[in-house]
């Protein structure tokens, strides 16, 4: 397989998800550029990124149908912004999570693109009317929100701005297919668009359980790593109503007098400090001390993990 003709991917930032965005983009046998302001952190990623495709290649789970060597033939690293976007029909912003920071880099962009270039950011909460908020390309431009680490993981939040128009949602939905991720398409923004929504309502009832004293913070999660997690990681909380009744309008039926009474003892929003951090900090840190070389090892051995999974369902899961 040859690279795709005609299709170039300008990746704006060299740190974890922006190296993750070249190795993805890669395997799908498109040519990326990757610039950074600092030609060191493009070397360092560079090597990086040979070093995590070679390990993925030797361990049997490198994506794409390409050897690592042919899709590392496809990266290239540029610290000259101008002479990166010249060939781009997609770039996607990788820079930290700063609105000033990505504004900036968004004009600079804007400036430089012609009509037909998507114009894409990691964001993951920044809503698309302040990010791109002025720009002339602004048809062009929208949020994909990957999932870290987007390697392993393969959902993205595709997000638009009001005036993003429908043949950039339906480019970028067809190009993430291309590179074997699991785009979304987020209707209209919302803050924390929809996964940071349901992560954010599962940690705030997770945490009033853990500080009203009815479970301990390492049996909390393991009602979900060995509960929830294990089915949500095949079907979402939608269909598991469907299939734990005779259909969704069965399971409304039996079960909804129940939620709604349950939802009513909700409290408010926990403040995440106090002696409740200090407890859960505690049970966390006797698991995995947090500490740079254990955060590290823990982190490797959950990369590894979903790894598996996606094996797993790549194995069983219809495409």
């Amino acid at each position: 397989m040859a690279s795709t003709a005609g299709s170039e991917v300008l990746i704006v930032g060299s740190g974890l998800i922006g190296r993750s965005w070249a190795m993805l983009f890669a395997s799908g046998g498109f040519k990326v550029k990757l610039y950074d302001i600092e030609q060191q952190q493009i070397t360092n990623a560079l090597e990086n990124i040979r070093k995590e495709m070679k390990a993925l290649e030797q361990a049997g789970s490198l994506k794409g149908s390409l050897s690592a060597e042919q899709q590392l033939s496809l990266i290239s690293g540029c610290s000259n912004l101008a002479e990166a976007i010249e060939g781009a029909v997609h770039i996607q912003e990788c820079v930290p999570e700063n609105l000033d920071l990505k504004k900036k880099i968004f004009a600079q962009l804007d400036r430089m693109v012609d009509d037909r270039v998507v114009l894409s950011s990691s964001s993951s909460c920044l809503l698309p009317s302040k990010l791109f908020a002025g720009l002339a390309h602004v048809k062009q431009c929208i949020v994909a929100h990957p999932v870290n680490p987007p390697y392993y993981v393969p959902l993205v939040e595709l997000v638009p701005h009001p005036e993003t128009s429908p043949a950039t949602m339906d480019r970028t939905y067809a190009l993430m297919r291309k590179i074997g991720q699991s785009p979304v398409r987020v209707l209209k923004e919302v803050d924390g668009f929809v996964l940071n929504r349901l992560q954010y309502a599962i940690i705030s009832e997770a945490w009033r359980l853990v500080e009203d004293g009815i479970v301990s913070p390492g049996d909390l999660d393991l009602v979900m790593s060995d509960g929830l997690g294990m089915r949500y990681a095949f079907i979402g909380p939608l269909e598991t109503m469907h299939l734990n009744a005779e259909g969704m309008l069965s399971y409304c039926d039996r079960y909804s007098e129940g939620m709604k009474r349950v939802l009513k003892t909700f409290g408010s929003i926990p403040e995440f400090s106090g002696a409740t951090v200090e407890k859960v900090n505690q049970a966390m840190c006797v698991k995995v001390p947090a500490d740079p070389e254990h955060l590290a090892a823990r982190r490797e051995w959950r990369d590894e993990c979903l790894m598996r999974l996606a094996k797993l369902k790549s194995q069983i899961q219809p495409q």
